[in-house]
């Protein structure tokens, strides 16, 4: 596309790629296919007589959507294939998006798995709705309802994540804390110190994809995790390191075991203590940890 940086459709397209990918990441939860509705989106961009585009931007927000829409009801019948839980694709992320409270806790690992539970057009009603601002009329003509059927699934979509969202927003630092004291923890092999700061009712969630050891059901309770934990690492008879880092605007931890790169973890924390631990393992998800990814609500 460089080679064609004074074509006024290029030059759409880049400004707003950015935004792009955020829409359709935030609605589908995976990097890899958010970039190959990027390409569908392009396609069928530079077909498009400009001349008779009013909004630019939501134009390209729309053409978004709709890929996104299509491609997130194929994911949903090929996650049903899927081996045990499924997680979304953890991003490295820049710093700016931590910085921006509204977008980190759109993009955490405890947000995004409630909207696994909304239906492909909820999910992206919600999206475009509450992250996006977007309004009902350019939902509408995204999702192919009238704006009268939008405000009513927003309004469902709403009230299923509001009954299941966390019940408060954790800043960062408060998070960092919590997870200093995990990793000290893990990396000891101490059990004590985990279920110090694991909360009694916790839940651990990890994503092999059938490729990695993992988990093939959610495990619930501090002692259950524990044991989870230590009973891996025994049975590697490996040694966990982890790196603080930052992923969909979020503290996380980079793990290592025995110094290769095993997969990222990020937790959800209610006062003080972990609620939520999300550990992906799958290879195939961990390809966007090297570097950053830009994301953006504009």
């Amino acid at each position: 596309m460089s080679d064609h940086a004074t074509d006024p459709a290029t030059e759409a397209f880049v400004a707003h790629r950015n935004l792009l990918f955020t829409v359709a990441y935030e609605v589908l939860g995976s990097a890899a296919d958010a970039e190959d509705v990027l390409q569908e989106t392009w396609l069928r961009w530079v077909e498009v007589d400009l001349a008779q585009v009013r909004d630019q931007r939501a134009y390209l927000v729309r053409i978004t959507t709709r890929q996104s829409l299509n491609r997130l009801r194929t994911m949903k019948r090929r996650r049903e294939a899927y081996v045990g839980p499924w997680l979304p694709e953890p991003l490295l992320t820049t710093p700016d998006v931590a910085e921006d409270v509204e977008l980190a806790e759109s993009l955490s690992m405890a947000m995004m798995l409630v909207l696994e539970r909304l239906s492909p057009t909820e999910r992206a009603v919600f999206v475009l709705r509450e992250v996006f601002e977007v309004s009902y009329d350019d939902i509408a003509e995204a999702v192919g309802k009238s704006p009268a059927a939008v405000r009513q699934i927003a309004h469902r979509a709403r009230r299923h994540v509001d009954a299941r969202r966390p019940r408060r927003v954790v800043s960062p630092s408060e998070t960092r804390a919590v997870l200093e004291s995990f990793q000290r923890a893990l990396e000891t092999g101490d059990p004590q110190g985990l279920l110090d700061i694991l909360a009694p009712e916790v839940v651990l969630v990890s994503d092999g994809g059938g490729v990695k050891r993992a988990a093939l059901r959610p495990v619930i309770g501090a002692e259950k995790v524990v044991r989870f934990y230590l009973g891996t690492s025994g049975k590697t008879g490996g040694t966990i390191t982890c790196d603080p880092t930052v992923v969909n605007g979020n503290p996380a931890l980079l793990v290592r075991l025995d110094g290769e790169f095993d997969g990222i973890m990020a937790i959800h924390v209610e006062d003080a203590r972990i609620t939520g631990l999300y550990y992906v393992r799958n290879p195939e998800k961990l390809n966007r940890v090297a570097s950053e990814t830009s994301l953006t609500l504009r």
